[in-house]
């Protein structure tokens, strides 16, 4: 309507570009709210951290993205609890599977809303503590991401299990278990 009435009187066509950045504003945020909610995000995290690519630098790398993802839950009052972990020789992490519970009932604060793109392979590029020359290495870290379901919803159809069993046959001693 300003736009129309812009070819009358030239005050119209100045609230133009304001009226226009509102708009688009508006219709950004009514396109979020229509969004339907992920079913899951109120969930809890089950959360496992692996050490890649690079060695005894990618064990530290993944040290230093459980301290971060630690550091991340306090900042959100989560509770956490390691359930396994794999040390590695010089103070990193092989292998970390941990708990994120979060106490919110709502969903767009659950830890599933705040966790779920987290899962993939993270890369660094530093000079690490391993390093004696300052060369630049490359690690990675696998991180897995599981919404925590209870048992009852879990179910297993009989037709999708295959049970495979094997037994040696031969003349005995080690070539059985060959």
């Amino acid at each position: 309507a300003a736009t129309e009435m812009a070819a009358d009187d030239e005050s119209f066509a100045a609230e133009i570009p304001g009226l226009t950045e509102a708009l688009d504003a508006a219709q950004e945020t009514l396109r979020r709210l229509l969004i339907p909610r992920d079913p899951n995000d109120a969930r809890d995290v089950i959360m496992e951290i692996k050490m890649g690519e690079g060695g005894a630098e990618s064990a530290l790398f993944a040290g230093d993205l459980l301290r971060m993802y630690l550091h991340y839950a306090e900042s959100k009052k989560w509770k956490t609890e390691i359930i396994e972990q794999t040390s590695s020789d010089l103070g990193g992490i092989k292998d970390v599977q941990l708990a994120f519970k979060g106490s919110s009932t709502d969903p767009a604060e659950g830890v599933w809303a705040h966790l779920k793109y987290e899962g993939g392979v993270h890369r660094v590029q530093r000079v690490p503590a391993t390093e004696s020359q300052g060369r630049i290495h490359t690690s990675a870290a696998g991180v897995l991401v599981f919404p925590d379901v209870e048992a009852d919803e879990v179910e297993i159809n009989d037709d999708d299990l295959r049970i495979d069993v094997f037994r040696a046959s031969g003349p005995g001693g080690q070539g059985v278990n060959t």
